[in-house]
Formats: structure tokens, sequence, C-alpha cells
């Protein structure tokens, strides 16, 4: 049987809740905005010990609506080289002009230093990704060089549902923190995404700006220059179900990820991403880096057709920076980045995952890799 490289995880009782939650909310006719968005963001803020939660349509929306109510329009942020399209798409959404930085090549995520050389006199946010769920130990650094330069820091959290570093949940580093609920994610509502916040200014802007910018549910007097990025309560009923296995959820990838470590101890030349002291991460993604100059294609291929192991998408194989849409921004080279966008690979990682199934990983990897290494 072969691996794939994700699989999406309903069991039998989520089924049967969610079909009850649909039933409910097509009865009553309240299809947005009602009482099961309201319940997905208590629940989903209470899970990372925030105050504040606001539902949105997607991960990207959740950013752009941030850094709308911070007024980056015409002014400079900072984001990761390693990063989805979407970490920029919504710095420019929101009037920005993002700034490609390098990153660490341990945790693929920014560093203090990384971040300092990147500012600029325009700089209004930084946005601090944690790449495959894991929460950089610089992220205290980044937090105090972004307070002394009265610049914002917000978290792309889009994998990191879950993981926490030194006891503090992912989200609740910055000014806010904005999470996906694409399919593939740890936690899915089919599409959505949250935004976390201390601040209750920000979650009134964020109400507003997801509803057409209006001042109101009930009116239609528009404020702010907002979008169509209401969550609908169907997909909130979705993802309210599935929040309540999040820490099931993250308990069995990391049996998968310290199954994988310990494995691949014992193989010369690969090097996985490994947790950092103090984090706990949710292994939204395992990451492998190759060694110089393999051949990925062959390797994603030889692991695929010779052993059945799909690998998931590289985070991601092309940095930032050398996005064709993105060429405007591109600036420097940007080395690390390059480098590890060039030979990483991520291993499957599913929420039921076998042990078998661990085993066939392990073992198309490790003789894929010695065969190509000679």
């Amino acid at each position: 049987m072969g691996v794939p490289a994700a699989r999406i995880v309903f069991d039998e009782d989520d089924r049967t809740a969610v079909a009850e939650a649909v039933t409910e909310i097509l009865s009553t006719g309240m299809l947005t905005l009602g009482p099961w968005t309201e319940r997905f963001e208590q629940a989903f803020a209470a899970e990372h010990g925030a105050s504040h939660a606001v539902a949105v349509s997607t991960g990207t929306a959740a950013l752009e609506v941030v850094l709308r109510t911070l007024g980056v329009r015409d002014r400079d942020v900072v984001v990761p080289a390693v990063t989805f399209y979407a970490t920029a798409g919504a710095v420019l959404h929101a009037g920005g002009r993002p700034v490609p930085a390098d990153v660490e090549a341990s945790t693929f995520a920014l560093s203090a230093a990384t971040v300092e050389a990147a500012l600029t006199p325009s700089t209004a946010a930084v946005v601090l990704v944690h790449v495959g769920g894991l929460i950089t130990p610089e992220v205290d650094a980044v937090r105090r060089l972004c307070d002394e330069r009265g610049i914002a820091l917000v978290e792309d959290a889009a994998h990191a549902h879950g993981s926490s570093f030194g006891g503090r949940a992912a989200g609740t580093f910055g000014l806010a923190g904005a999470f996906s609920f694409y399919p593939t994610k740890v936690v899915t509502s089919g599409e959505g995404g949250m935004i976390l916040t201390e601040s209750p200014d920000l979650r009134d802007e964020a109400r507003i700006y997801r509803d057409q910018g209006k001042g109101s549910f009930a009116t239609n007097h528009h404020i702010r220059f907002g979008g169509s990025w209401r969550l609908s309560e169907l997909n909130a009923a979705v993802g309210t179900v599935h929040l309540r296995r999040l820490k099931e959820f993250v308990e069995s990838r990391r049996r998968v990820a310290r199954r994988y470590d310990t494995a691949l101890a014992a193989v010369d030349g690969l090097q996985p991403l490994t947790e950092p002291d103090g984090c706990r991460g949710n292994y939204y993604k395992y990451v492998l880096l190759l060694p110089p100059g393999t051949d990925r294609a062959r390797f994603k291929r030889e692991v695929a057709e010779d052993f059945g192991v799909r690998l998931a998408g590289e985070v991601y194989d092309l940095p930032l920076h050398e996005q064709p849409v993105l060429a405007p921004y591109r600036g420097g080279p940007l080395p690390v980045a390059e480098d590890v966008c060039a030979r990483h690979v991520c291993l499957p990682v599913h929420t039921d995952m076998t042990e078998d199934e661990i085993d066939q990983v392990v073992g198309a990897v490790s003789q894929v890799h010695r065969r190509l290494a000679g």
C-alpha cells in the first residue's frame, strides 16, 4: 500500500457531529456570522490562550485584514523569503511593499539579525512565519527589536495550530496572529482563517473589515475599504468539530516525528529540522534537508515509484524573492533561503499514521538516499 503525501481525517464521530450541525444551520437559515462562528472563535482563542479571535474566510484574508488595520499602505513590511506567496500577497493587497529577508537554516524563520538587515525608514510591520509549525527561539528577540523600533510584529501562524514556545501559544507573541484552515492543516474548516489578538481595537476593526467594511452587520453603512471575508456558518461548524481534537492530533503528529528523528539519526547526510529547545511544535510538516547537490526531483520520483511514498510539497521550493510575480520586490541575494529552498523535502505526517506507514517512509527515504549518494 502506498503512503499519500497528505490525509484529511474526520472519523465517524466527527462526521456525525458535522452532519448534525449542518442540519441545525440549514434549519435556522443563519448561514453566516451566526452562533457557530462565535463558538469557533471562542474555542480557538481559548485553545491558544488568547483574549480575542475573529474568524474570516481564509488564512490569507486573516493576514490581509491585520495588515489593513495596521495601516501598511505605501509602507514596507518585512517578510521571510521562505514562506508561501500569500504572506507577500497579503502585504500587497493591503497596499504595502513586501521586503523579503533571509532566514535561519535551523528553523527556516526570521531572526533578529535578518530582520534588522531588512528594515527601512518606512517599515511598518514584520511578519514572522512559523514554518512547519516550529516556533523559532529568536521569537522574543524579534519582538524586542520590533518594540524598540516602533514596528508591529505579526505572526503568520498558518502552519502552527497548537504549537508553542516556552509554554506560550503560536499567535500570541505579536500584535496579532493569522491562522489558516485550508484542508491539509492540522485542524481544518474546509476553508477559513482566524485572527488572534489581545487588542480589542484590532478585534473590532477586523470584524468591520471582514464584512465589506460595514460599521454594523445590520446596516449598509460602510466605514472601511473592507472585503467579503466572512466565514460561513457551515465552515465554522466543521472547524469547531475538528478543533476538539487538536491536542490529540498534535500528539499523534509528534509521535510520528519522534519515530522519524530516531530512525533518520542513523542515516548520514540527511538533516531534519529539529525542534528547538523550548518549542513544542505540531509537526504540520516534517522538513528534511538533503545533502547539497542531490537531485531532489529524482529523489522524490524514486521514493514514489519504487516505494509508494508520496512526499508532500516543499515549504518552499522557490524562495519568495524569486517568485516571478514578486520580481519588483526582489532585492539582493538571500543565500540561506536560496540554499534551503533548493534541497529540502517534507515527509508525510498524518494524524492517523500507522507504524507500518512510518516504517515504509523511513525505508524509502533511507534507501533512495544511499542509492543516490553512491
